[in-house]
């Protein structure tokens, strides 16, 4: 089992910037692959971005490009994601996800975080 938890959502205004954290424990050596989703209400999961542990190879959905990083620490085993230039869009509950493979699907992934809001005031 993979335990997965998020933090540093919060509430910013439009142009402003916040810094996700996912804390990873258990037996992450099986997870290779480490992902942001975010969910709206009414709307399905949808992928954020991406890394490869060992590698570092990332992969961004096109509305985040640009704006946002997804960085690893593998002393830490903790991913992180930066978000600039935030927009009200942005706004959602932001999931961290583990699996075996680096994708944008979400059965790529076999474990998930707990979910941290994020809110962007216009």
């Amino acid at each position: 089992q993979v335990q997965l938890v998020e933090s540093g959502g919060g509430l910013v205004q439009a142009g402003g910037s916040l810094r996700l954290s996912c804390a990873a424990s258990g037996r992450t050596f099986s997870s290779i692959a480490r992902g942001w989703f975010r969910q709206v209400p009414g709307k399905e999961r949808e992928f954020v971005a991406a890394i490869s542990w060992g590698g570092g190879s990332t992969d961004y959905a096109d509305s985040v490009k640009g704006r946002f990083t997804i960085s690893r620490d593998k002393a830490k085993n903790t991913v992180y994601l930066q978000m600039n230039s935030l927009k009200p869009e942005d706004t959602a509950v932001y999931y961290c996800a583990a699996g075996r493979l680096l994708g944008r699907d979400l059965r790529s992934y076999d474990y998930w975080g707990q979910g941290t809001q994020v809110t962007v005031s216009s």
